[in-house]
């Protein structure tokens, strides 16, 4: 499976990542989302869900959870495991029950849930640098590998966006 990493220069390119990765997940996926406070992993997830068609507001689960949505009857639910004390508080917050075949997982923090946390499709690595953030989508399933493939972001763009994410802004 390979990765792709894209430069994101203002949250608003975030926002239009999640809007473009909406084109390649499907029902079932696991989509994990890495990255220090403030990374933009909601940010992300915002973009994606209003691709999909909320209008609703999207906001972090860090106190609740998980945030369930429906757009245009999809099944989509934004977890946060910051706040989990050991892994097995996945069990005790009935997460397992979210795991069906036909919702999207967005799981923010997933290293929290350690072994319980269901295999992963598609993890989404936001770094932030100097002039913006990183973002590596990386393929750990046949569907995810697909999926990223059917996006168009080429491979060689990995490159370009360290480059571009290393450089001096100037005055």
């Amino acid at each position: 499976m390979d990765s792709r990493t894209v430069f994101l220069a203002e949250p608003e390119d975030t926002r239009r990542l999640g809007a473009t990765i909406t084109h390649a997940i499907e029902p079932g996926w696991i989509v994990t989302l890495l990255g220090g406070l403030g990374a933009g992993k909601t940010t992300l997830v915002q973009g994606l869900l209003a691709e999909m068609g909320e209008r609703g507001r999207v906001r972090s689960p860090t106190f609740t959870i998980v945030e369930s949505y429906s757009p245009a009857g999809m099944e989509i639910h934004h977890l946060d495991l910051y706040r989990f004390q050991a892994p097995t508080d996945w069990i005790d917050a009935g997460l397992d029950d979210l795991i069906n075949g036909r919702s999207i997982l967005l799981i923010e923090w997933p290293e929290q849930g350690g072994t319980f946390v269901p295999a992963t499709d598609l993890k989404i690595e936001l770094a932030i640098c100097d002039v913006g953030r990183l973002a590596t989508l990386s393929a750990c399933s046949p569907r995810a590998q697909k999926g990223l493939d059917s996006l168009g972001m080429a491979a060689e763009n990995s490159a370009n966006s360290a480059n571009a994410a290393n450089r001096d802004p100037g005055p």
